[in-house]
């Protein structure tokens, strides 16, 4: 069976508060959202990463 909906969503505004690396936001229909998550190693690497060295701090000013 085959279903086809035809829609006209108008948003005047839209405020998003967080995203995080898996979300899914969803305006008007969909058929069926399947999750996906892929992780390649296209480095080819081994083993761990290094220690970062130490990161010197920057001073900010004050607020105005």
């Amino acid at each position: 069976m085959n279903l086809f909906v035809n829609q006209t969503i108008t948003i005047y505004q839209l405020k998003v508060q967080g995203i995080q690396n898996s979300s899914v936001m969803q305006i008007g229909s969909a058929g069926m959202i399947r999750p996906v998550s892929n992780l390649y190693n296209t480095g080819g690497f081994t083993g761990e990463a290094p220690p970062l060295a130490a990161v010197p701090a920057v001073e900010l000013p004050a607020p105005s």
